[in-house]
Order: C-alpha cells, then structure tokens, then sequence
C-alpha cells in the first residue's frame, strides 16, 4: 500500500504540475494555477499519515517506509526548485518568458554547489523521518530496513558532493562569441514620386 501511495504522489505531484502551470500560462487564470500548485504539500502529508498508519497497524518496518520517507525528503528539499524550473519553462515558451539560464565556469559550479546543498537538506529529513519511525516501532521491532535506508542518504550526499566538485574541478566554458554576420551594406533608397 505504501509503494502505491509513493506512485499516486509522484503521479500526482507531475498531474498538479502541468495542471498549474495550463491554468496559469495556457487558460490565463494565474491564481487559480498558483492554488492548484499550492496543494502539492498536501501529497506528501498524506504519504506520511499513512507510513505512520501502517507502522502503527504493526507493518514491519521495510524498505518501503525508508522509500516513504526519502520521497518526502526529496520533495521538501527539491520540491519548489522543480516547480520553479518548470515555470520559468513554461513561461518562455508560452508567456514570452526568457530564455533559461545556461551556466559555466564558477558560476555553473555555484549552482551545483546550491543544488548539493539541497541534497544535504533531502538526507536530513529523510534520516529524521526514519529516526523517527525508528523510535516509533521501538525496541521490539526490526528496523535494519530503516538504518539501511538511512545509510543511503549518506551516500547520496558524498556521490552528489563528489559530481558537484567535478565542475570545480572541471569548469565548462563558456562557448566564445560568435561573430554576428554583417549585413552587406545597402544602397540608400531612391526616392520615388508619385
């Protein structure tokens, strides 16, 4: 049932999302759009009403409540920056939005670092959420799934911390200005009466 749950909410996360950004960019109705987008919070509370149910009716906690609570972590650290990116998206191509930023050098390196440090923010929640179904189940319950899981959120964070140091390491550059093709000079325009 949890697996399931994690399913409905990625599905429903991506249906609020492109159903958010059409009401505001495609149906012009902005507000009605940003409170559609406003009720992806409520995915992830029902996600962990019912982990913590499921624990609670004696489940055995598993790799599928780690799973539950890496989603959520996922979803608060990484949440507003996905809907964020897919706005300024939709926005350049339906809005006459600008262009997305293409990042090199430091500047590049600065993002990744931003981004790593929101990996770091989705291992923290992760690892508090399953410390605190840890305590929930108790000294009587097996929650060798749940410290697994915990031990994950730690790679995780030393794998994307090594990809963000490659672009330190190895800074793309910015592609060299192109020379802008000259126009070939006009004649000036004879004037025509009549």
């Amino acid at each position: 049932m949890v697996v399931t749950l994690i399913i409905a909410c990625e599905v429903g996360f991506w249906v609020l999302l492109v159903v958010g950004l059409a009401l505001r960019y495609l149906a012009r109705m902005p507000r009605t759009g940003a409170a559609v987008l406003l009720l992806e919070p409520l995915l992830e509370l029902a996600l962990l009403i019912v982990t913590a149910i499921d624990l609670k009716n004696g489940a055995a906690a598993d790799w599928k409540h780690g799973l539950a609570a890496v989603y959520i972590g996922y979803t608060v650290a990484y949440g507003h920056t996905t809907l964020t990116w897919a706005d300024r998206l939709v926005a350049h191509r339906f809005a006459g939005g600008p262009p997305p930023v293409k990042r090199y050098g430091m500047d590049r390196f600065r993002h990744e670092a931003r981004l790593w440090l929101r990996t770091v923010l989705m291992a923290a929640v992760a690892a508090a959420l399953l410390q605190c179904a840890v305590w929930y189940v108790g000294g009587d319950g097996d929650v060798t799934s749940l410290r697994e899981w915990q031990g994950m959120t730690v790679r995780l964070v030393v794998i994307h911390g090594v990809i963000a140091l490659t672009y330190l390491i190895w800074q793309k550059k910015a592609p060299e200005d192109r020379a802008v093709p000259q126009e070939a000079p006009t004649r000036p325009r004879q004037k025509t009466l009549g």
